[in-house]
């Protein structure tokens, strides 16, 4: 009787449990009223973050009388005891001063020049040792990354001197690995020498095993597993298997494997083989990418792919067999009086098709074969200040602040002409008063040379703004905002020479495919970030409204219409190395109504990618 009546009661309490759950300070109290953040100093009578820290030592007594109470009385029977551990976990505490923005080479900047001396490593598992039963059976089937390969993740040696940014460069660079949930670099001054620091590194491990799976078209179903951490190594596998959901027949298998820092020489390698019933593809590359303000970048990828592609204007399928090869460097080199990095990057692509629909001098251009050279020319700085709430939920996040302005010229070889190529690119962005704010512009096309005729040409604006963090009872309140333009003119016919709606640049909740040149999207979301931590699950709230202008029509207001509108949860344990699972709900209209709408969506996709402002290889402008 006892046992059923603690169970009654572990359900009734677990709804509950939410609202004693602490968030980054347990024992704040906020005002009723939403008020922003700021990183700017305190005033007098201003509320912050830190402000809202007030002692409320009866409100935390009675919430550990109660944890305590069930506790006890849980703890006297098998079953009671694993519900409640199951149940009631302790919150992860928020690491950044309640989402503020900090600059943390300031902070470093009274030991700027000092020497390096030891450096410590503390590696910590993914759950805490006195957690819970699953806790610790977690801990014991997981492989603790190894010393070696946090230390080969360094920018810095021992002897080396103390550079603020580099630290916190480095943090970023930690803090970007799937296979690690947090990083910090403490800097310790040594207690006999004065020119001295010493450096202690404390990482926690993410949970890296997961299983995958999707339904795709025509009865086609992938089933996977993977783990981003094998053997401690920092390598991650996945393997997948492919069946139809009518007959079981057996479709193939996939594999990808992926060393993110070989030998310590900071070089990506990747390689991806298998088969997807008429799909089929080998690719491997190994990259290296700029790390430092004057540093070098060295790429090489081939690949041999054979995929249904979707045919935009005759909105068909077709399967295509392409061919590509890669080959790129760049070299950068720091401007102290600039403050910034002045670089040169070189690209040579070489692209073939044996199996492709039809193509013609002025018809299906994407799927023409080339051979094609670019240079890449410009300027650019970067720094990374700290916060959280952003992408994730209550780890640090380091955000890049900065500009990049590069001019690209080049020629192609084409199968059916040769063209020439200049396009250019602007960036910038950082932290104001009001949020963060990024802006930029890509505008690019080819000209034919006998002729001096501009051809494919096309012209993409980006502009991305998220506000404060504002502070709503117990809850924070973020606001999203990204503005999107993109025109083509003097495009030719066939496939990738008119755009779409697209995941990263359209609405939401719409499902019919609308075509045209010319683009203008603006999506809003409202992301309420809760307290609540049932099973260590984060949990945010979001609502969005989408707009966008679609067509043919050279003036933007003269195409069509669209809008979409929703609402949907986020979920997120910042130590699990699973995406976040999003449920969302929404439906979208025209001008003449209702149109065809995705209703329900479940998914596992990230909201934003980190914006970043150093250099890539070259590219053309995109159209898509």
């Amino acid at each position: 009787m006892f046992v059923r009546f603690c169970i009654l009661f572990l359900l009734l309490t677990a709804a509950m449990s939410a609202s004693f759950a602490h968030d980054a300070a347990p024992e704040a109290r906020s005002p009723k009223r939403v008020i922003s953040d700021s990183i700017r100093p305190r005033t007098p009578g201003r509320f912050t973050p830190d402000s809202a820290r007030i002692s409320n030592p009866e409100a935390r007594e009675r919430n550990r009388r109660l944890y305590d109470s069930i506790r006890s009385k849980t703890d006297r029977r098998r079953v009671p005891r694993l519900l409640y551990q199951l149940l009631f976990v302790r919150p992860v505490r928020d690491t950044t001063n309640s989402g503020r923005v900090i600059d943390e080479s300031r902070m470093l900047a009274p030991y700027e020049g000092r020497t390096i001396g030891e450096i410590a490593i503390d590696r910590r598992q993914v759950f805490d040792a006195d957690g819970n039963w699953f806790e610790r059976s977690g801990n014991k089937l997981h492989a603790l990354t190894r010393e070696r390969v946090i230390r080969r993740d360094l920018l810095f040696r021992t002897g080396d001197r103390l550079d603020p940014q580099l630290i916190v460069r480095n943090k970023q660079l930690l803090r970007s690995r799937s296979y690690l949930a947090d990083a910090d670099i403490v800097v310790e001054p040594d207690s006999l020498d004065t020119t001295r620091v010493n450096l202690r590194i404390t990482t926690r491990d993410s949970w890296t095993i997961s299983a995958d799976g999707a339904l795709h078209s025509e009865g086609r179903t992938m089933v996977g597993l993977s783990d981003a951490n094998i053997f401690g190594w920092g390598n991650s596998l996945k393997l997948m298997t492919n069946f139809s959901r009518e007959d079981f027949s057996y479709g193939g298998n996939m594999v990808e494997y992926q060393i993110p820092n070989l030998l310590g020489t900071f070089y990506t390698a990747e390689m991806t083989a298998g088969r997807d019933f008429y799909n089929s593809t080998f690719e491997i590359d190994m990259r290296r990418e700029f790390l430092r303000p004057t540093d070098y970048e060295l790429g090489i990828a081939y690949s041999n792919d054979k995929a249904k592609r979707y045919l935009i204007e005759t909105d068909t399928s077709a399967l295509v067999k392409q061919q590509d090869f890669d080959l790129w460097g760049g070299y950068s080199h720091f401007l102290p009086s600039l403050r910034s990095s002045i670089y040169v990057t070189g690209r040579y692509n070489y692209r073939r098709f044996s199996l492709r629909p039809e193509v013609r001098a002025d018809y299906n251009p994407a799927l023409h074969g080339q051979d094609i050279l670019l240079m890449g020319a410009g300027f650019y700085r970067e720094r990374f200040y700290t916060a959280n709430m952003m992408y994730g939920f209550g780890t640090r996040e380091y955000l890049a602040a900065g500009y990049k302005a590069e001019l690209t010229g080049g020629y192609s070889w084409g199968e059916f002409e040769d063209n020439m190529y200049l396009g250019m690119t602007y960036q910038a962005g950082g932290f104001l008063s009001i949020g963060y704010l990024m802006g930029g512009f890509t505008l690019g096309s080819y000209i034919n040379l006998p002729n001096g005729m501009w051809r494919r040409s096309a012209v993409d604006v980006d502009l991305r703004w998220f506000s404060n963090l504002f502070m709503l009872r117990r809850s924070r309140i973020r606001e999203f905002l990204s503005l999107n333009y993109t025109q083509g003119w003097n495009r030719l016919t066939g496939n990738d020479e008119c755009i779409r709606f697209t995941d990263e640049n359209g609405l939401q909740a719409l499902k019919e495919h609308f075509t045209g040149t010319n683009r203008l999207i603006l999506n809003t979301e409202t992301v309420l970030f809760t307290p609540y931590q049932p099973l260590g699950f984060r949990i945010a709230l979001f609502g969005f409204a989408d707009f966008g202008l679609i067509g043919y029509s050279p003036n933007i207001f003269k195409n069509e219409f669209y809008t979409s509108f929703g609402l949907g949860i986020r979920l997120r344990n910042e130590r699990l190395v699973f995406n976040t699972i999003q449920i969302r709900l929404g439906m979208a209209l025209g001008k003449s109504g209702l149109v065809e709408s995705e209703y329900f969506r479940l998914s596992n996709a990230s909201r934003l990618e980190q914006y970043r402002y150093r250099p890539t290889r070259p590219e053309i402008v995109a159209f898509e």
